[in-house]
């Protein structure tokens, strides 16, 4: 049997749950431009009816409606769109630290330039050329000196550059990793939170979004897997090993590396490369991209320095013909971080620099052969030879400087820089291309998990008129209850 006040009750009921549903569409719009928010839903389910099957139930037919009730507030996520994303971000964010370093790369190379290390060695070879025109001009001479002072510069700085970058790359990897802890740590946090009050039946949607957002910035630094754990929790691994697990995370750190000054990771204590993500690209970026160039640098400064060495201390100067023309076995080039007076070969593209004897003299520039009827100030033997370097085929060999392969000086810059343009341009068609696929799965998350305004007011309107509604009807059963107990009864008074 229905209560006399049931109209009541049942319009109460509705005006509660358009209320909540009103409450919630407002939350909607308010977060609409929040990073990560996800779009949630009140569902609304009819109550009980009466009368409700029992023993002592009435046996009157029909079941009256007794109104409604809200259910549970949804967050609308599609879970397995958010592991796509996930998947996808670990490698955009590879391909992203990759494009960087090559960028930068190409950026201090500067090939093709009137500038650069290719311009600077094809006007040191030319001023040898025109040395060989007049072996006794003293502006010849000069140009020669700083032509190949150019020449010794360029590489330093190039190979200082890369030192920096190198540098610049190990101070990411220590900076990314307090990012990679802080993440953790604060995903521990929700964690906490989220176990709190989901044993109490509540739905926390918005402590679910932050963790999501904080789940979707470290899968781009790291592979991550994410599995549910007990009251709503997750448990995050990397690579296959523990990162979070419930309210705890494991720490991140670096430490230096003894023999190379760079920064190692470690994860929960023991050592840890990352092979995916944006540190895995800079693992590589540190320790294979730039060392290798860095390399081929090297082995271009130590055979362009020693051809040129070799013949320049079997020449004859000005000066060892004043003094009766011997050669004075004097080296062009010498290791800028030799002992003074040295006569040890450059190690190193960064270790280039111009004898200081030539620095102090022009005549100490070897542009003549030894002639055994003496030789003249004329001869011009050994500048044509020097010269003639830039075109001579190089053999390979077995020692760490050595070329692997047969080449001229040229053709060896020449293949280290359209090797780094190809590196360049594959990074960068990968990383558009998983740009683009990540902006598409997100535009997919987003079409189920966005706020969409114009829906939202209709939603509003919707909710607003279901109100109003559940309101009249409350006035309505009232007006009756009214006229039932201060009308009725009344005749004859």
């Amino acid at each position: 049997m229905r209560s006399t006040f049931h109209g009541l009750e049942v319009s109460k009921r509705g005006l509660f749950a358009q209320q909540a549903a009103l409450n919630t569409t407002g939350h909607n719009i308010a977060n609409a431009n929040t990073e990560g928010y996800s779009r949630q839903r009140a569902n609304m389910q009819a109550t009980t009816g009466i009368p409700y099957p029992g023993m002592h139930a009435s046996m009157e037919p029909g079941l009256l409606g007794t109104g409604v009730t809200v259910v549970s507030l949804q967050r609308l996520r599609e879970d397995f769109l958010d592991l796509q994303y996930r998947n996808e971000s670990k490698r955009e964010g590879y391909w992203d630290a990759r494009l960087e370093t090559l960028e930068k790369l190409e950026g201090i190379m500067n090939e093709p330039s009137e500038t650069g290390l290719q311009k600077v060695m094809d006007q040191m070879w030319q001023a040898w050329q025109d040395l060989a025109k007049d072996p006794t001009n003293t502006s010849a001479r000069a140009v020669v000196r700083e032509r190949s002072k150019a020449v010794a510069d360029t590489f330093n700085s190039l190979y200082n550059h890369l030192q920096e970058v190198q540098r610049d790359l190990n101070n990411v990897i220590g900076v990314k990793a307090m990012e990679i802890n802080s993440l953790g740590q604060q995903i521990a946090a929700l964690n906490r939170q989220i176990g709190d009050v989901v044993p109490h039946g509540y739905q926390p949607n918005d402590l679910y979004d932050q963790r999501d957002v904080l789940l979707d910035k470290l899968s781009k630094l790291v592979g991550i897997q994410v599995t549910p754990a007990a009251n709503g929790m997750v448990n995050v691994t990397i690579e296959g090993r523990d990162f979070v697990n419930g309210a705890q995370s494991q720490p991140v750190a670096t430490q230096q590396n003894a023999q190379t000054g760079l920064l190692d990771l470690t994860l929960g204590g023991g050592s840890f490369v990352p092979t995916t993500g944006y540190m895995a690209g800079v693992y590589e970026a540190r320790g294979q991209i730039v060392p290798d160039l860095m390399h081929r640098l090297d082995v271009l400064a130590v055979n362009l320095t020693k051809e040129i060495n070799d013949l320049h201390r079997t020449g004859v100067s000005l000066q060892d013909i004043k003094n009766g023309g011997a050669s004075s076995d004097l080296p062009f080039f010498v290791d800028a971080n030799a002992p003074a007076g040295s006569k040890d070969y450059p190690k190193g593209a960064g270790s280039v620099a111009i004898n200081p004897a030539i620095l102090a003299s022009l005549d100490a520039i070897a542009a003549a052969q030894p002639e055994a009827s003496g030789t003249p100030a004329g001869n011009n033997q050994n500048a044509l030879a020097i010269a003639a370097i830039k075109f001579k085929v190089l053999q390979p060999g077995t020692g760490p400087n050595d070329l692997q392969e047969s080449s001229t000086l040229d053709d060896y810059y020449r293949y280290t820089i359209g090797q780094l343009g190809i590196d360049t341009q594959e990074a960068m068609r990968n990383q558009q291309n998983a740009e683009l696929i990540v902006g598409t799965i997100d535009n997919q998350r987003q079409s189920v998990s966005g706020v969409s305004i114009d829906d939202e007011m209709a939603d509003l309107v919707k909710f607003q008129h279901a109100y109003n509604a559940s309101a009249r009807v409350m006035t309505s059963v009232d007006e009756i209850l009214d006229k039932i107990i201060n009308g009725m009864g009344r005749v004859g008074l």
